[in-house]
């Protein structure tokens, strides 16, 4: 970790040669960053990279999906490769953001900087800034805690170090990690002083002023938190992931339902949903969030990043063969068979499923998210069976699909890749928070409080998900949901419904480990053979170790700093 802050310091100095004018280079010191205005704020913006990408696609590593490329790291992992010396999905590196972010504090918290001379513009850019920072830094140490927390070789639930100041590249790192509860509470506190600062809407309006920054003119507010901010962390935001940040504590793998995490995470996600009507403020169109220009900025998006020019990579990468991509990721029939059937009862025979007609009168989601046997994409009807496709490029025989599906959930269905290299690209924009995770939050957390019925600010998970499945196209009336009636039984609705709503966009991987469920379900694969549907029982075998649950500590850093656990069995 020395040798990051090194490399922050040089980051100090390139931050202010690209934020300013050119100067005297001598002058690209701390002294420097603690005077200028944009070169500082270079410091904060650090922390909105490295925010988590849905575009990582680590379903490769869970019962998902498999990836057709033998050097993609979560296949490796996923086929037995994950250690303390190999982890793609690890997170520790994030810390460096930590330290971007309490270099601002520490400068802002001096009152050195002069962001307007107007006194009162000036105040207000104060508190909105230390808000980001403050709320940046939980964020990042909760990426940590998420990838790392674990029960160490002590036997102990254990989080992360904690770091609330800068540290030189000469000072102290040899710092042990907390217990898990005092991590959480952590982050927690660091996204409550946020609140305090943080407007919760970037605005124009004069009705979304907060209540606390009444006493201010409001014309100077809106120079503050202005529209122009909106991709920018705020109040809304901050709750949302207090909620993301309870649910994940209160898991069956850390505190079990201990303390009062349920309660936490159900009442920050329902305080923020009645913000947009509750149950009746979902999405009509969140199922497909991705497809268009105009899902930009549809209430489903709660914060996502800022829109990329054209491009086609994603297309290029998943699109079938047939039409001029690589196909990396494939879809398992496990997903497939998580489906529902239209009237909303499991897939089975006994439900009417079909075998032989496999995608007949199947929940909608299905065929929206995974290209299937004949379905179309990319100007092109997709045939992964026997004798389909362009000489059989689309089919298992060949390098290509390994389980019979491609990918369909977030590409863009409107590009086109011609054989000769070019492509009609379309804008494409990550999704940090959606609408619809807040409310599988709350579905969640309230069931397991009291149950499919138990009241959250008038929100159950019983009419959660029911809203949920009928915007997904379930026939109604729901009568499978409405036949639940045990905490158990909802409990699994509510996880599938996560892994259907959810899917491909990076939270299978962690909700199979805080829910503490078997890691190395075997990854099958459907095929039509030219007169049958075959199912493939074994396409890739998952070879996690059975404290994989946790991940590691990166090896060379518990080498170096001898206060760090590791985790048990690393």
């Amino acid at each position: 970790m020395k040798n990051l802050i090194k490399y922050i310091l040089i980051m100090l100095v390139f931050a202010g040669m690209i934020a300013c004018d050119p100067i005297d280079e001598n002058r690209l010191d701390f002294d420097y960053v603690n005077s200028d205005p944009a070169t500082a704020e270079g410091l904060l913006l650090q922390g909105y990279t490295g925010l988590v990408s849905q575009y990582a696609f680590s379903e490769a590593a869970t019962d998902d999906a498999i990836n057709n490329q033998l050097s993609n790291g979560y296949k490796r992992i996923a086929l037995g490769e994950l250690s303390a010396q190999y982890n793609p999905a690890a997170r520790w590196n994030n810390f460096e953001k930590v330290f971007y972010l309490n270099r601002f504090l520490e400068i802002i918290n001096a009152g050195e900087i002069e962001w307007s001379r107007d006194v009162e513009t000036n105040e207000l850019f104060n508190k909105r800034m230390k808000g980001e920072a403050l709320a940046l830094r939980a964020l990042h140490h909760f990426y940590v805690l998420q990838a790392h927390a674990g029960k160490g070789t002590s036997g102990n639930l254990l989080g992360i170090p904690y770091f609330l100041e800068f540290i030189t590249s000469e000072g102290n790192f040899n710092i042990p990690r907390l217990s898990f509860e005092a991590s959480v509470e952590e982050i927690m506190t660091d996204f409550d002083e946020a609140l305090t600062l943080l407007p919760t809407d970037y605005s124009n309006n004069d009705a979304d002023i907060d209540p606390w920054y009444s006493g201010y003119d409001p014309g100077k507010y809106k120079v503050v938190n202005g529209s122009a901010y909106d991709l920018r962390i705020s109040g809304r935001i901050v709750k949302a992931l207090k909620a993301r940040l309870a649910l994940f504590a209160a898991s069956p793998s850390f505190l079990n339902g201990q303390k009062d995490y349920y309660q936490k995470a159900a009442e920050n996600a329902s305080d923020l949903l009645n913000t947009i009507g509750g149950v009746s403020g979902l999405a009509p169109g969140g199922v497909e969030f991705y497809t268009s220009d105009d899902d930009i900025n549809t209430g489903e998006m709660l914060w996502r990043g800022s829109i990329g020019g054209n491009s086609s990579t994603y297309e290029q990468r998943m699109f079938p063969p047939s039409v001029n991509g690589k196909g990396e990721i494939n879809p398992t029939h496990n997903l497939v068979m998580a489906f529902p059937m239209k009237n909303g009862f499991p897939a089975t025979e006994a439900n009417g499923f079909d075998a032989q007609n496999p995608y007949a009168n199947r929940d909608p989601r299905l065929t929206k998210y995974i290209v299937v046997n004949g379905a179309s994409i990319g100007g092109g009807t997709i045939n992964t069976g026997n004798g389909g496709g362009i000489d059989r490029l689309d089919s298992i025989p060949q390098f290509s699909t390994t389980t019979g599906y491609y990918l369909k959930k977030l590409l863009r269905p409107d590009v086109r890749i011609n054989s000769d290299g070019t492509t009609s690209g379309k804008r494409h924009f990550n999704v940090y928070f959606r609408y619809t995770e807040l409310f599988l939050i709350l579905a969640e957390s309230a069931n397991e409080i009291g149950g499919p019925d138990y009241q959250v600010n008038g929100m159950s998970a019983r009419n959660v998900i029911a809203a949920i499945r009928q915007r997904a196209g379930i026939a109604q009336p729901d009568n499978y949901l409405t036949s639940l009636s045990s905490k158990e039984e909802m409990r699994e609705l509510i996880r599938n419904e996560r892994r259907l709503e959810l899917s491909f966009e990076g939270h299978r991987f962690w909700d199979l480990r805080r829910w503490g469920v078997s890691l190395n379900e075997t990854a099958k694969g459907y095929f039509y053979n030219g007169n049958n549907y075959v199912e493939l029982p074994t396409v890739e075998t998952r070879n996690y170790q059975p404290f994989a649950t946790y991940m590691p500590i990166p090896n060379d850093e518990t080498l170096k700093f001898s206060e760090l656990e590791q985790n048990n069995g690393w």
